[in-house]
């Protein structure tokens, strides 16, 4: 049996554009695409800690070092420019594995700078 676990998460980024004309999908840093260990047109769940909106889209790479948090297409109905969300994805983990399973956690600050890293 496998279970459905949390890989990653970028936890209280902030929104820094919503782009409704756009394709659709997230532009997330480089930088913090990669502490959160996000690879391009990954899917995403995306959870509005501003607004209580929920939804899932997929990361497109923002510009390194940018702290760009910005929601694309459809997604930009579900939050705005200053709202904080949780960025988080999710892996198939073979039962055993699961009970031992570690998390990598990226907090952020109010501009989008790595505050702390942990696994757990």
């Amino acid at each position: 049996m496998d279970r459905i676990m949390l890989k990653s998460k970028l936890h209280r980024a902030t929104i820094t554009e919503a782009c409704l004309d756009y394709e659709g999908s997230i532009a997330i840093d480089e930088t913090l695409m990669e502490a959160a260990d996000f690879l391009p047109y990954e899917r995403v769940d995306i959870y509005n800690v501003s607004n209580g909106e929920r939804f899932s889209t997929y990361v497109i790479k923002g510009k390194r070092d940018s702290g760009i948090i910005c929601l694309n297409g459809a997604a930009a109905r579900k939050g705005s420019k200053g709202d904080l969300i949780i960025i988080a994805s999710y892996v198939n983990v073979e039962d055993r594995e699961a009970r031992t399973w570690k998390a990598r956690c990226v907090f952020l600050d109010e501009k989008n700078k790595i505050k702390k890293k942990k696994v757990d």
